[in-house]
């Protein structure tokens, strides 16, 4: 009996540590890397606000030709 007791006892005090360690270290990594699906979502997400901060550029051009004061009104 006794050395079942030790046998469980290592485990208890040192591979299951280890082994809680490296998973959590596992499950860390993997979280921090973007799935295929996810990069071209991002991908996507940054060309539409290229475009809109274009169209933003735009509109700022215009209200300056047309109405160069539209920037201090409150």
């Amino acid at each position: 009996m006794e050395g079942v007791e030790i046998i469980i006892l290592c485990f208890v005090v040192v591979v299951m540590p280890i082994w809680l360690a490296l998973h959590y270290a596992t499950q860390f990594r993997r979280a921090k890397i973007l799935s295929g699906d996810n990069e071209k979502s991002l991908v996507e997400l940054a060309e539409i606000a290229d475009r809109l901060q274009a169209r933003i550029d735009n509109l700022e051009r215009l209200m300056d030709a047309a109405a160069p004061e539209w920037r201090t009104k409150p």
